[in-house]
């Protein structure tokens, strides 16, 4: 009988290990990643006449009593039923995550029986012009936070002159509440090699990196053995899938700087420089690593890619609201009752999403707004929740979609620290490079403590210097930073004048116009 205990860093954390290795006492224990229902975790299966049936949260205490229930099939406190009945299963279109949590992540064999190496084969058979011209076809849009078109730039890749040219998969998810890129590398790490495969054959590549920031053990783990296996299978090397075409990668592993997951700060860190932030032009796509033309591209969408070209760039495009075409995997955190990576077409609403599909706050309190998109991304107040999910109609609200993540606070949030914290990361992380980041960050934070004090003369103060670092600043660090700031000092005012009045809900303030 075979069982499947995750190897995820978060299901690990919570005693995943020990529980494969109680398991494993009597059953065949495969690791898989995970679901992405994190409050399950561990989410121990078992497969019962070809259906997954699951057991969640599963400790270390609760291994023997588990154990006989998948022997003898008995009821158990934990027993949740076949795992893709669940309603957060049920109700995702799961295209990049379609095998995470299937699957063992090293087996190439497990990989291709579920759909893998469709697209690479099809990408073989199409050639360079065909690839570039489905996603394209797509609305593939850069899934680390930029937005920008994933088909524009490999066209450019590919019409460049050079004698070589590189794959760069930017895999520093630094930031908080973002754990897709993780949970993809330790779940399915050989749809990202297929996807930057198919990329090096779509623009003329021959080599790849994968930079990981160094927290991620794990993913770095998983990714230098898949890599191994990928090449022991033929996917890499000299030819790939036995054709024309050669392609291989390696794993570099950064120091840590929220900065380097800023395209031009990653290359020259992978050039073993300083992290810092190079001016543009010219643009990675023409003079990136070495010097030479390199597509940087986030992990999830050059993970999207295989599915791309299986199924085709207009089946894709189908999917979605306005430009933001496809899937995006959401990572669901904070103060949310069920956390986790929900894989949906953009379009639902952050009501959706945060009251429905996260189950509204742990604590119970009512929320009162949603950071999207990392720590430089805006608060969104709980009454412009209804807003879809996307890039555009993010931005009607003063908000960024970026990575995808959204962290959740209820109302005895504080909205002045938050916003000083803001500041402050900013600060920290600066490369220093450009005066409006390096200096405004630290003066914002000295202002935002006046306020704090009872000086609201600062607030003037701040917003103007906000206003100089968003347009001043050399990169998207300096220039986001004050969207956490403003957002919160805009919707929650009386946070920053010690009037602790709270916000009207949406039923009063319609009541009263």
């Amino acid at each position: 009988m075979r069982v499947w205990v995750p190897l995820d860093a978060a299901a690990r954390a919570l005693g995943a290990d020990e529980v494969a290795e109680a398991l494993g006492r009597e059953f065949t224990v495969t690791r898989n990643g995970t679901r992405g229902m994190i409050w399950l975790e561990p989410l121990v299966e078992v497969e019962r006449e070809g259906v997954r049936h699951g057991y969640g949260p599963v400790g270390p205490e609760d291994a023997a009593s588990v154990a006989e229930a998948i022997r003898t099939g008995g009821d158990h406190p934990l027993a949740l039923g076949p795992v893709e009945d669940l309603p957060w299963m049920k109700a995702q279109t799961r295209l990049t995550f379609a095998r995470v949590g299937v699957i063992d992540p090293l087996s190439v064999e497990e990989y291709e029986a579920h759909g893998g190496l469709a697209g690479l084969r099809r990408a073989i058979g199409i050639g360079p012009e065909r690839i570039v011209a489905e996603v394209t076809e797509s609305g593939l849009r850069g899934r680390g936070g930029a937005g920008f078109p994933t088909g524009i730039k490999w066209k450019t890749v590919a019409g460049a002159k050079a004698a070589r040219k590189y794959i760069v998969c930017n895999a520093d998810e630094g930031d908080s509440g973002s754990f897709a890129d993780r949970m993809l590398m330790e779940g399915d790490p050989l749809v990202l090699i297929e996807g930057m495969a198919i990329a090096g054959i779509a623009v003329g590549a021959v080599q790849g990196y994968v930079y990981i920031r160094s927290e991620y053990p794990d993913a770095i783990r998983l990714m230098e053995a898949a890599i191994s296996k990928a090449r022991q299978a033929g996917i890499l090397g000299q030819s790939v899938l036995g054709s024309d075409h050669a392609y291989d990668m390696e794993v570099r592993v950064g120091a840590g700087a929220y900065v380097c997951g800023e395209e031009t700060s990653l290359l020259n860190s992978l050039e073993g420089k300083r992290g810092v932030v190079r001016a543009k032009p010219p643009i990675p796509a023409l003079e990136g690593f070495l010097g030479r033309p390199t597509v940087v591209n986030n992990v999830i969408s050059l993970a999207s890619v295989p599915w791309i070209l299986t199924h085709g760039g207009a089946g894709y495009a189908k999917l979605g609201i306005g430009r933001s075409k496809g899937t995006i995997p959401i990572q669901i955190a904070g103060n949310v009752k069920y956390g986790g990576l929900f894989e949906a077409a953009f379009g639902m609403s952050l009501r959706q999403i945060i009251e429905e599909i996260g189950g509204g706050t742990a604590s119970g309190r009512p929320v009162k707004a949603a950071q999207v998109g990392g720590p430089l991304g805006s608060y969104i107040p709980h009454w412009d929740f209804d807003v879809p999910f996307g890039y555009e109609e993010l931005a009607t609200k003063e908000g960024l979609l970026g990575h995808a993540g959204i962290t959740v606070f209820d109302d005895t949030a504080d909205m002045l620290k938050l916003a000083r914290f803001a500041m402050e990361f900013c600060a920290v992380e600066s490369c220093g490079k450009c005066t409006p980041c390096r200096i405004g960050s630290i003066r914002g934070v000295e202002t935002i403590d006046r306020i704090a004090q009872g000086d609201e003369t600062g607030i003037p103060i701040l917003t103007d210097l906000c206003n100089t670092m968003k347009w001043g600043s050399l990169c998207a660090l300096g220039g986001f930073a004050p969207f956490p700031v403003m957002s919160a000092l805009t919707h929650f005012p009386e946070d920053f004048s010690g009037r602790r009045e709270p916000r009207p809900t949406i039923r009063s303030r319609e009541a009263a116009e």
